[in-house]
């Protein structure tokens, strides 16, 4: 004899509460994979470009500039380190392209000439922020840009220079007397909210320091003016979590990684570290302050 088979409501409902469950679980899992991998993909590419420094060093025998001013003798006004190295990162047509478009015209700002301006270098991009992947419009200024989501340590804040990518300055491994591997060389810091800060071909910086473009103190100044009402206080900034519609996000290292930010080490070496170790940043972040300072 046959006999149909049916659920009563009260089963259905437990046979959905349960596919609910297994779903928030799946979901949840997918996403600490892509949390993961995210992760890996910029620290991979953070890695990269710390040995492009190196192999630039090798070469040279110092770090590479951490930003030049406008007055600077090598008259690329407002590139840096991240210009310096373009051939260490197999980016010769980008680099030989700029020396080019600097010879027909000195301010870095007018494409063409300069249209590396607008161009992405995936390596110097974090895959966890998707405004970095194309060039985004700098309503202030104007400019179409693209974007660097890695800054060289200048130090404790741009008035120290203790660091080792300091402005108008190139730092050789002997002046790191910290010891390579207790000292930062470059951090996380994503572009600025209105994407004014964070350029890497033509990063002018707070007061044309460098400062919060293409290079940042672990105590950072605000440098913009400073009015009643304003958003942002003077500093100095913490190493601290923040969020990309931040306005005070541009002055201190963070990432959308939990917990923390990758930085570089000036031996090679990177490694996430915690907002938890943000007191011993900046004896992390000096080159010769005989401090001493343990992650571990």
């Amino acid at each position: 004899m046959n006999r149909r088979v049916a659920f009563t409501l009260v089963e259905l409902l437990v046979v959905i509460a349960i596919i609910a469950v297994l779903m928030g679980l799946i979901l949840s899992a997918v996403q600490n994979v892509r949390a993961a991998a995210s992760r890996l993909q910029c620290q991979n590419n953070l890695k990269q470009v710390a040995l492009a420094c190196h192999t630039y060093e090798s070469s040279r025998g110092t770090l590479p500039i951490g930003h030049r001013g406008i007055f600077n003798a090598d008259r690329r006004a407002f590139t840096g380190w991240l210009y310096d190295i373009l051939p260490h990162m197999e980016q010769e047509n980008i680099y030989r392209e700029a020396e080019q478009a600097f010879r027909v015209q000195a301010s870095p700002f007018v494409n063409p000439p300069h249209k590396h301006i607008a161009t992405v270098v995936k390596s110097y991009t974090c895959p966890n922020d998707p405004r970095v992947t194309t060039s985004q419009l700098s309503v202030k200024t104007n400019n179409v840009v693209a974007f660097t989501c890695y800054l060289g340590v200048s130090g404790k804040d741009y008035k120290s220079r203790d660091g080792v990518m300091v402005q108008n300055q190139r730092t050789s491994m002997l002046a790191i007397t910290d010891g390579t591997s207790n000292t930062l060389m470059i951090g996380e810091r994503p572009p600025s909210a209105d994407f004014q800060f964070g350029w890497w071909y033509a990063g002018v910086g707070q007061q044309v320091s460098g400062s919060a473009d293409q290079i940042l103190g672990v105590r950072e100044q605000n440098l913009q003016p400073i009015v009643s009402g304003s958003t942002c206080g003077p500093g100095a900034y913490p190493f601290r979590a923040s969020r990309l519609n931040d306005p005070c996000g541009m002055f201190h290292f963070w990432s959308q990684h939990p917990g923390g930010a990758n930085f570089a080490f000036a031996d090679g070496s990177v490694r996430q570290i915690g907002y938890s170790a943000n007191d011993l940043m900046p004896a992390l972040a000096t080159r010769a302050g005989g401090e001493v300072a343990n992650l571990d």
